[in-house]
């Protein structure tokens, strides 16, 4: 089978892409428990490059579920499979010159770096959002803890089910002593050499 597969050519390039938009392109990945800030932290970073003309796309775990990954639960195997295709939908986005944030708690090490040999090392940016359990539980924003907490939830990141911290992220945001704007300052500071040509 895969040896009839043969990929298409394409005759505009990611560099003359790139030199169009006339920024870079790559992943933001935000990692981090459910309740931690990536979505929101995505929603602001994107917000910052749209007033800037910098294209992005945003990746949000929910709504990639709700459509092209619908078809996968919560079981490890399906996170993995979920990932590897954010993984490859994220590299169609960085060779068009789009710079990609996702937002998803991805807690396997294995997948990350999955993810990461996707897209290649150069276009991965990683943000491990560092927000405590408690805290993610305090605030609850789409009241996933409450069901945890009643036996309606299985297999619940940070709570009956393992996260694996990242031991070399790019950058580490805490959110529980840091503000949005400060926090989207920050890493538009660390971004600023990686987004230029």
């Amino acid at each position: 089978m895969k040896k009839n597969i043969i990929p298409q050519s394409l005759s505009i390039s990611k560099t003359e892409r790139t030199k169009m938009n006339n920024h870079n392109s790559f992943l933001i990945l935000l990692t981090g428990f459910s309740g931690s800030g990536k979505s929101t932290i995505a929603d602001a970073l994107d917000i910052c490059f749209y007033e800037q003309g910098i294209r992005t796309v945003v990746l949000d775990g929910d709504n990639l579920r709700n459509g092209l990954n619908k078809d996968l639960n919560f079981a490890p195997e399906s996170r993995s499979e979920n990932l590897r295709r954010v993984g490859e939908v994220s590299k169609l986005f960085i060779d068009t010159g789009i710079i990609t944030i996702a937002s998803f708690v991805a807690p396997y090490i294995k997948d990350r770096e999955n993810i990461k040999n996707i897209v290649g090392s150069e276009n991965y940016f990683e943000i491990f959002v560092s927000t405590s359990i408690e805290e993610c539980e305090r605030r609850d924003v789409k009241g996933l803890y409450k069901k945890v907490r009643k036996g309606e939830i299985k297999n619940f990141t940070g709570i009956d089910a393992p996260y694996e911290k990242p031991t070399q992220p790019n950058m580490i945001i805490d959110t529980e002593n840091k503000n949005i704007p400060d926090i989207i300052e920050t890493i538009m500071f660390k971004l600023s050499n990686k987004i230029k040509l």
